[in-house]
């Protein structure tokens, strides 16, 4: 009787203690939640891209530019007609926004935060580009580089989405279609 006693005295503790570890973990890092949240668009989003490039015919090993910007052509229409009520936000939650805005602004007001400000807007020269999801990526606009802590701080993206700065706006790109699939306006503080 007594070892069924003692038994459940730890059966008992036990349950508390996972009971009370899943709100610990929750607290210990809020964003996890919102960052698989955007992870599952993101791969949503992979699963339809690769789904639609499957359809077109493969680029050449030897592809030539006139080659690579009619096969980013075609797979940009076919992601675009599946994705005819993308907006933004879509794949950039509020959460994931909040927590990437964070970031950037931790690392741009940080010491070296100007100078990689002159470097990205350097890339892009004067021009006032407005992002649009499932817009091409301007191609008269060389394709900024993204700072490494800024890599290191977002979540890592499957080879068919990069991060990039547009202006002050950090973009969701898909290099093989060369469209925006979703933006941050004004990322950049």
């Amino acid at each position: 009787m007594l070892s069924r006693l003692m038994l459940g005295v730890v059966l008992t503790a036990a349950m508390v203690a996972c009971a009370s570890a899943e709100p610990q973990k929750d607290r210990a890092n809020p964003d996890a939640a919102a960052i698989a949240d955007f992870l599952k668009r993101v791969n949503a989003y992979v699963d339809l891209h690769k789904k639609l490039e499957r359809t077109i015919p493969s680029l050449p090993k030897d592809a030539n530019p006139q080659q690579i910007d009619q096969h980013q052509r075609a797979l940009a229409k076919l992601i675009s007609d599946a994705r005819a009520n993308a907006k933004r936000g879509d794949l950039f939650t509020p959460d994931m926004e909040r927590i990437a805005r964070k970031l950037l602004t931790d690392i741009f007001r940080g010491p070296a935060g100007d100078q990689l400000k002159r470097e990205i807007f350097e890339e892009a020269g004067q021009r006032n580009i407005a992002p649009k999801v499932n817009g091409r990526y301007p191609d008269e606009v060389p394709l900024s580089t993204v700072p490494p802590d800024v890599l290191k701080g977002l979540p890592k993206l499957p080879e068919e989405l990069e991060y990039r700065f547009v202006g002050r706006n950090l973009i969701l790109l898909d290099p093989h279609a060369h469209i925006i699939t979703d933006y941050i306006d004004r990322a950049i503080p």
